[in-house]
């Protein structure tokens, strides 16, 4: 399972919201699910609740996700880095053919766009 941590997913979890928790666990604890943080969006995050982007950085099961080169043209085109960002790193890829399922706690940011999504509500 290929999970992207969006914004809000992100201080939700460092509010303590149940369900991001458990999915920080399982990351950790189970082979094959994966957790990743996508750096414009920790980065918002971290702004919204100061110290989530070292705290989620530090948790083994988490894979903080550069914006490198090939990233920086999509997250241009949109009107946010975090949403952008996400979505960007939601979509197939060699090592994710499926792609990746955005968790969040805002499901209608989704709503229109070519994504899946795990609300955490």
């Amino acid at each position: 399972m290929h999970i992207v941590l969006d914004d809000s997913a992100m201080a939700a979890a460092g509010q303590g919201n149940f369900l991001a928790s458990r999915l920080i666990h399982r990351a950790h604890a189970e082979a094959d699910w994966f957790l990743y943080a996508p750096a414009c969006a920790l980065v918002e995050a971290d702004r919204v609740r100061p110290g989530t982007a070292e705290h989620l950085a530090s948790l083994p099961g988490v894979t903080v996700l550069d914006l490198d080169l090939a990233a920086v043209p999509a997250v241009a085109r949109q009107e946010t880095w975090a949403a952008a960002h996400s979505q960007y790193v939601a979509q197939p890829t060699p090592e994710r053919p499926s792609g990746a399922i955005i968790a969040t706690i805002k499901p209608d940011r989704w709503s229109g766009e070519a994504v899946r999504v795990l609300d955490l509500n």
